[in-house]
């Protein structure tokens, strides 16, 4: 038999229901298990615990297991609920049994340095006057790519959005997709690698311009050289912004919004019905969405390069 902790708790509930003292308890444990036995001062919290109506049995904690392993997004309510035990044993149970911890997606603002404020106003000029503040027709060569996840089940706010993680296991595995935009038109790409000549489907007659953000695989010499052979053009852009990428502060907020509450088996799935969420937008609410950016750009300047949105 082996002598972990869950197996004491047993001894000492058991010993709690018979209403034992504490130090009958301990005597009783030292009696039988020596040095082994639970110190004094794990009894009397495991009684602080007991009189306060809180039992963890391993019925309890394979219960609670059982419905984190079927739904990730399982709330404390809801497992309250289910097992009827107080929340705060649902705690112990998490933390202590299961070892697991909840992860909520949500961007963190950078702390924007002097010198990234200025990088950030100079680029907005810059391409505010390149492209005449939207109103150049090289606006149409201005090709937006980005990559995401794209969950199994995509949650309605960001609350929803936190996940149970085990202890032992990695973050949640997501399957991604590749999205490029142009101002009225919309494709999808399966492959990143391959992006570039989706890009020249796209447009096989004009000199594409390829907006990215900065990572370190879309300024790497060999893209830089690959897109050049390609005829593409890298339209650089400024670190920490995702505020002044499209498809952030766009296309995948509008996408994933009309998949919430969706839940998918594989990632052709996914993929099917990201695709299908992306086609079903007019190209109207395209345009829209780069009027918006260069009017986002404008409003960078106006503030100093600071970041304009609440987060």
């Amino acid at each position: 038999m082996e002598l972990n902790r869950e197996f004491f708790r047993s001894i000492i509930y058991y010993n709690f229901q018979r209403q034992l003292s504490q130090q009958e308890c301990l005597a009783e444990l030292l009696s039988d298990f020596g040095n082994e036995a639970p110190h004094q001062s794990t009894i009397s919290r495991w009684y602080g615990e007991f009189k306060r109506g809180r039992v963890i049995t391993q019925e309890n904690v394979d219960a609670v297991c059982k419905l984190i392993i079927e739904d990730r997004h399982v709330t404390y309510r809801e497992i309250e609920a289910s097992l009827k035990i107080l929340k705060t044993s649902i705690e112990k149970i998490l933390q202590e049994e299961l070892g697991v911890r909840k992860l909520v997606s949500r961007w963190m603002p950078h702390l924007l340095t002097e010198e990234q404020k200025a990088a950030r106003v100079n680029w907005c000029q810059k391409t505010l006057d390149r492209f005449n503040f939207g109103n150049s027709k090289n606006v149409y060569s201005i090709v937006s790519g980005d990559e995401s996840w794209i969950y199994c089940y995509e949650p309605e706010n960001k609350r929803q959005s936190a996940v149970w993680v085990f202890q032992d296991e990695e973050k949640p595995t997501k399957m991604v997709a590749t999205f490029v935009s142009k101002a009225g038109h919309t494709r999808i790409a399966t492959i990143p690698l391959n992006k570039q000549r989706t890009l020249q489907r796209i447009n096989p007659e004009r000199r594409i311009i390829l907006h990215q953000h900065n990572a370190s695989s879309h300024t790497a010499q060999k893209t830089r050289q690959y897109l050049t052979e390609e005829n593409v053009e890298l339209l650089d852009h400024p670190p920490y912004s995702p505020d002044l990428s499209p498809n952030d502060f766009f296309t995948f907020q509008k996408i994933k919004n009309s998949l919430c509450g969706q839940r998918v088996q594989s990632p052709e799935e996914a993929f099917d019905a990201f695709k299908n969420a992306v086609l079903d937008w007019p190209a109207n609410e395209w345009n829209k969405c780069f009027e918006n950016w260069f009017g986002r750009m404008q409003m960078c300047i106006n503030l100093h390069g600071e970041y304009f949105e609440k987060q």
